[in-house]
Formats: C-alpha cells, sequence, structure tokens
C-alpha cells in the first residue's frame, strides 16, 4: 500500500528511539522536549498513524485541544482498520473539549458505538445511555474519587458532592480520559469503572457548605438528604460516605461499601469514626451510628439555611445543626 508516494513499512529505528525518549519525557513532565521529537518523528515518519497518534495523545495531556484534533484526524486517516481504534477515542475527547458536535459524533461512531440522531447536528450526543461511573478529581494531586453520571463517552456530570479540597462542585462536568484507573463493585454484583478527569468542562453555580448535624437516626439523616433532593439539590453525609484509600487502592478494584459488623475494608485507611477525604461510598457502612454528623451540602445561599430549618422542624427533638460554613 502507498501512502503518501511511500509504501508502508515498520517505523525505523530512528523515529522508535525519538518517540521512546519522548514519552520518557512526557513521565517527567516535560512536553516541550517531547514535543519537538515528536514532532520530529513525525517528520520521520509521516505515512504511520502512530507518528500523529503520538502527538495528538501529547496535545491532549497538554489540553491543547486545536492541536491534538488536528493530529488525530491526521492518525486516523491513515488507519487501517476503524472500529475499536483508541486514535478516534482521542478525537472524540479533543472534539467534546471544543464542543465540535458533528465530529465528535463522528468519532464515536468510528469507534464502533451507536450514538442517537444525525452524525451532522450540532448538539450535543445525548441519550447514549452510558449509565453511571466514578472519576477521579485531580489524579494528580490530593485525588478524589466521586460518583457521576455519564453523559457521553468522554464527559461526567458530578453527583457525588466533592470535598471542598478538589475545588469541584456537584453539578459540575468534567471531560476525562478514556482508559478507567480502577473500578468500583456493588454488593448487587454491577462494577463501575473510575476515570480520570482530564480538565473541568461545565462549571456548577451550587455552592458547597459543609455543617455539623445532631441527627438521632440515620432516618433523620437520610431526612435530610431526601428534603434537599425533592428541591432539586443535594446532601451527602460525609462522615459516613468518605474513606481515605492509598493510590495503590483507589486504582484497583474495590467494593464501594465497607460491608456490615465487625467486617473492616481492608483497604479503609481512615481511622474508627474518622472517615478519610478521597472516596466517596454509595452507602453507609453498618458501623455504629454516631449522632454528630459532618454534612456536605450542595444549595443556593438562599435555600440552604432554610432547608435545615425545615429539617429541624419535621422533627425538633432527633434534629439539630450548626457551624454552616460555605467552603466551595
Amino acid at each position: 500500500m502507498k501512502i503518501f508516494g511511500k509504501v508502508r513499512h515498520r517505523p525505523s529505528a530512528s523515529w522508535r528511539q525519538a518517540t521512546d525518549r519522548a514519552f520518557t519525557l512526557i513521565g517527567d513532565g516535560r512536553y516541550d522536549d517531547a514535543g519537538a521529537l515528536l514532532t520530529r518523528a513525525a517528520d520521520m515518519e509521516p505515512w504511520l498513524s502512530e507518528s500523529w497518534f503520538n502527538l495528538a495523545l501529547l496535545h491532549k495531556f497538554r489540553h491543547d485541544w486545536e492541536q491534538a484534533r488536528a493530529a488525530g484526524l491526521r492518525a486516523v486517516a491513515l488507519l487501517d482498520r476503524s472500529p475499536g481504534a483508541p486514535d478516534w477515542w482521542n478525537v472524540g475527547i479533543a472534539a467534546t473539549a471544543l464542543q465540535d458536535w458533528p465530529l465528535a459524533r463522528r468519532a464515536w461512531q468510528a469507534y464502533g458505538l451507536k450514538v442517537p440522531g444525525s452524525g451532522a447536528t450540532q448538539s450535543e450526543p445525548s441519550g447514549m445511555a452510558l449509565g453511571s461511573a466514578a472519576v477521579r478529581l485531580s489524579p494528580e494531586g490530593e485525588a478524589e474519587v466521586v460518583w457521576g453520571r455519564r453523559l457521553d463517552p468522554a464527559r461526567i456530570e458530578v453527583l457525588s458532592i466533592p470535598l471542598p479540597s478538589s475545588g469541584r462542585r456537584w453539578g459540575e462536568v468534567v471531560l476525562h480520559d478514556g482508559v478507567p484507573h480502577g473500578e468500583r463493585t456493588t454488593a448487587a454484583g454491577p462494577s463501575y469503572p473510575v476515570f480520570d478527569e482530564i480538565e473541568l468542562w461545565a462549571p456548577s453555580p451550587v455552592p458547597t457548605w459543609v455543617v455539623l448535624l445532631e441527627a438521632a437516626t440515620e432516618a433523620d439523616r437520610d431526612a435530610l438528604e431526601r428534603l434537599a433532593a425533592d428541591a432539586g439539590f443535594a446532601a451527602e453525609d460525609w462522615s459516613s460516605s468518605v474513606r481515605l484509600l492509598c493510590r495503590t487502592c483507589s486504582e484497583s478494584s474495590m467494593p464501594s461499601d465497607e460491608g456490615d459488623g465487625e467486617h473492616l475494608d481492608p483497604h479503609d485507611h481512615s481511622e474508627p469514626g474518622h472517615p478519610g477525604p478521597l472516596g466517596h461510598r454509595t452507602a453507609g457502612s453498618g458501623s455504629l451510628w454516631v449522632p454528630e454528623r459532618e454534612c456536605g451540602i450542595a444549595a443556593p445561599a438562599a435555600l440552604v439555611r432554610g432547608l435545615l430549618d425545615g429539617w429541624v422542624a419535621d422533627s425538633p427533638d432527633t434534629r439539630e445543626w450548626r457551624d454552616l460554613e460555605e467552603v466551595c
């Protein structure tokens, strides 16, 4: 097969050396130096899809979406196959970052996914029914895994209330990478992938508050979470929904709950009664109930105090709140 007038062949030793060195530099965060090497490699072997795939990958790491899209399109033009090729996935991420919806649809379809609607439509993909997943916020820093709803193959809407250290809010949409790093399993059987955040795609106007509750029973706590949900916002009992995990555990296959009774989660690196800050469970752990709870609330300033007061008014003998503070 001839492409650009040359016969397709295995890349040269010089190409491989430049590429290997470039990815070593990428691992060290030296993106400019890596870019020079990958550009040289592409000049040496312009008919190789891998040359442009590697450049697209570098531009993705740098969040240079215009360049990632351009290199990605050159990579897919040279592919021997389309369905399942990661080149198309990178094009889809770049197109989603740029809100180039016709190209995003084309990329997901070429990868082998079903996308409802016309490929030429200017509206974002919807109705793909990809379900729930977890996303690791700030994966290179104090990473925090939260739950969300997949809007399409590259975006997740955050449904947990992130801790303030993440700088993220409930209801925000984050762009995420395509390769999962870990998974979360549930007692019911399903497992959910954990994707790494790339960047914030759409901010949320809803602030995050922290408040100390006195909730005599789990039912009292649950009542506040229902009240917030009924108002169109959210409350989350951080005292039971959050745990601290080391990076190795976080990136492995993890149960989303601790279990019942005296069974302890060997991956939980928090101390009894003092859950850590970096992973959100799907439910309570079944341990002894402690009435004082630290709760995160996602709600507008005009609503949050009325929400808490209404919660107390429904059962003043078993409920109380104090120390409300906006944290993000």
